[in-house]
């Protein structure tokens, strides 16, 4: 609302392109000046995009944080005529995200206030701000590092959904998972519902078995053409399929109030991750279950989710140690279109010097690594027990209590106890 009565351009800055499309559709439906900018817009409606921006006819421009980025439209932004208000981070946790999923543009999104009204005017404010469902303590703090933002204006919301229903059921063999799934799902009579897998193989593999035993379904995954992605949500929000197997590429800005239940075949492997997943479910305000597949705790039986998680590891140590090695190879400082032309991997390897203090942006384009950087180590990742999403699985307490907790609601957790959830009807 702020972005609309203010005469001047907001940023929002989006993870996803079905994401910014869904909310700039919405504005234009009600007759309100915004505009989405990523790859798959044609050169012509860019120009055309780029031109309005020009004559200040905006109020609310959607992109990624690397269309941000690109130089005609950073020039074009930097113009000092060309009127900024604010600038909007939406899903602000994407920046904690490492692994294949990480977006090292991210790290730099803290230069662009400072750097936008260099350019302005004397005495021009912008505002700034951040929003997310599922940021955890440590992502909060991570957030207003990143952003350099000092003291804050802080608004927390519980995750408390008194209507969604949370479930952790143990498996004991991948035939009893699939089993169990199949139960769940025939339970449920045709309701709308979503089927979480970790992969896009596994959503395929899952779909055929699924389609052999009479369900109408499609897998829905970052690898499909963006029009069949369209298709597939379409088809999902009007009922036409009453579930879609699916990798995490599906959900923000997919909004279906009556989802009534939400399925992890494989276990996620963070908290926020599952609660944004899970609160998919029940949006109307009415039940909804959220079932969570895992494998036994020892892994003797029923490796699968120990594997994941394994794997994720291995992938997490291999990204930072390929950054790593870069490390020595860089240029104490410099640009990062330069860098990268010369070494494609060496995004990644600021990003991974920035999350370690090792490295400071003097700009978005412009960085310094420190004196006496080491080359070797990184950041641990949680495989163990320790690990808070492993041990929300096999908690005995109140699961909502565990989540309150987790996210930093320590006292509304206290003496806390749904009474819906598995472990509470025990």
């Amino acid at each position: 609302m702020p972005a609309i009565l203010q005469m001047g351009l907001t940023l929002v800055i989006s993870p996803l392109v079905a994401l910014m499309e869904d909310q700039v559709e919405d504005l234009r439906q009600r007759q309100l000046p915004a505009a989405a900018l990523h790859s798959d817009i044609p050169p012509r409606e860019r120009q055309g995009i780029l031109r309005s921006i020009e004559r200040q006819q905006l109020r609310l421009l959607y992109l990624s944080p690397e269309s941000l980025f690109n130089a005609a439209l950073w020039t074009l932004l930097c113009q000092p005529q060309i009127r900024i208000t604010g600038m909007v981070l939406d899903e602000a946790h994407c920046l904690a995200q490492w692994g294949e999923t990480f977006r090292p543009t991210y790290r730099r999104l803290g230069t662009v206030r400072p750097a936008l009204l260099k350019q302005k005017p004397p005495g021009t404010r912008m505002a700034i701000a951040a929003f997310t469902a599922t940021a955890d303590p440590p992502t909060q703090r991570l957030i207003c590092s990143v952003l350099h933002l000092q003291q804050p204006k802080v608004f927390r919301y519980s995750p408390y959904r008194p209507n969604l229903e949370l479930r952790v059921q143990t498996v004991w063999s991948p035939g009893h998972r699939r089993h169990q799934l199949f139960n769940f799902i025939k339970s449920q009579s045709n309701q709308a519902g979503l089927v979480y897998a970790r992969t896009r193989r596994d959503c395929e593999t899952l779909v055929e078995t699924l389609r052999e035993e009479g369900y109408r379904t499609a897998a829905y995954h970052a690898g499909l053409a963006a029009s069949q992605r369209r298709q597939l949500e379409a088809d999902w929000i009007s009922g036409n399929l009453p579930f879609v197997v699916c990798t995490n590429a599906f959900g923000m800005g997919i909004n279906k109030p009556n989802c009534r239940w939400v399925t992890h075949f494989q276990a996620p492997f963070t908290l926020p991750e599952y609660i944004q997943e899970v609160g998919r479910g029940g949006r109307d305000g009415q039940r909804a279950i959220a079932l969570t597949l895992v494998s036994e705790p020892t892994g003797w039986l029923d490796s699968e989710d120990q594997q994941r998680r394994k794997y994720l590891q291995n992938q997490l140590q291999t990204q930072q140690q390929e950054a790593w090695q870069l490390v020595a190879k860089l240029p104490q400082e410099g640009d990062i279109h330069t860098l990268t032309r010369a070494h494609p991997q060496g995004a990644i390897a600021l990003a991974l010097l920035h999350s370690l203090g090792y490295l400071t942006w003097r700009d978005p384009f412009n960085y310094v690594i420190h004196t006496g950087v080491k080359t070797a180590g990184g950041f641990p990742m949680p495989t163990s027990a320790a690990d808070p999403m492993v041990q929300y699985f096999y908690t005995k307490t109140c699961r909502w209590q565990f989540l309150l907790q987790a996210f930093g609601f320590s006292q509304e957790a206290k003496n806390f106890r749904c009474g819906y959830c598995n472990t509470c009807q025990k």
